[in-house]
């Protein structure tokens, strides 16, 4: 079986004991050599300072390429532009380029009446600069604001077109999920590589709230299985439904994968140790 190339993401932290697990998280994680890791962004820019100083620290500390998220949400075109010269200035270099969510007190995303109106707009602005690796995201299932999968891929084609030089999708279940939308969006002429989003199962009931949330549809045998193996069993099962997950997205060409960390290492070290991926050196002690 082929090793993959692999990448993480983790969320900000918001409080002091966040920052110490952040830390323990990307330090395990980071001899593992990934691509990159990304770091997200709270609904409505809530944590966009925090974002910024966790991008700035994990460049700069642990030695990792850091990718940032950045939405279009409640801010003009002028003060998000300045978010990427801020990040171009500190060494960043590539950006999680996404619409974003709306802010909990808004039915539905409206964009900023000087601001970008969606992800296309903004990955072609940021790829304007011409020094900007931009990825950008895709669903799978459809996103909860559209109307069927034909509408993400033609989102996904336009994203490509306006410079988005890669796509990390939305978790999913079942590998043959992300084997139709590839097959859908090669068909549909989109050139950006299209690298699958996986979730290693924390908690099955936290992890079934999640894909409400997202849109993913949750199949018949893993709330089954989850089931049958009860909490005593839970941490086997999810170790081993993400292991075949992987290996069967191997097996079907994928050559690189991008975990949804939770910012909990232990999971997806154990799941990356099945694939053949090891720690092959440590962060300096003293960084």
């Amino acid at each position: 079986m082929t090793t993959p190339a692999v990448s993480f993401e983790f969320f900000p932290p918001r409080n002091l004991d966040q920052s110490f697990r952040l830390w323990e998280t990307a330090r395990a994680l980071a001899p593992l050599g990934p691509d990159f890791v990304s770091v997200t962004y709270g609904a409505g820019g809530t944590t966009r300072q925090l974002t910024h100083e966790a991008v700035t620290a994990l460049a700069s500390h642990c030695g990792l390429n850091v990718a940032a998220h950045l939405t279009c949400v409640e801010a003009t075109r002028a003060e998000t532009l300045q978010i990427v010269q801020d990040y171009a200035d500190a060494g960043i270099t590539e950006i999680v380029a996404l619409r974003g969510d709306a802010p909990q007190a808004q039915a539905k995303f409206a964009p900023h009446p000087d601001g970008f109106a969606d992800s296309v707009e903004l990955i072609a602005a940021i790829a304007e600069r011409g020094d900007m690796t931009i990825r950008c995201g895709a669903y799978p299932e459809p996103h909860p604001d559209s109307p069927d999968t034909a509408a993400d891929v033609a989102w996904l084609k336009r994203k490509s077109d306006a410079g988005a030089t890669s796509a990390i999708t939305q978790f999913f279940f079942d590998a043959d999920t992300f084997f139709r939308f590839r097959d859908k969006c090669a068909a549909a002429g989109v050139r950006a590589p299209i690298i699958p989003g996986i979730l290693p199962i924390q908690g099955w009931a936290g992890a079934r709230r999640f894909a409400e949330r997202c849109g993913t549809s949750v199949p018949q045998w893993a709330e089954e299985a989850f089931a049958q193996a009860g909490k005593e069993g839970e941490a086997r099962l999810a170790l081993d439904v993400c292991v075949n997950l992987c290996e069967q997205l191997i097996a079907g060409g994928v050559d690189r994968l991008h975990f949804y960390t939770l910012n909990k290492p232990e999971l997806t070290l154990q799941v990356c140790g099945r694939l053949g991926l090891h720690p092959q050196n440590d962060i300096d002690q003293a960084a």
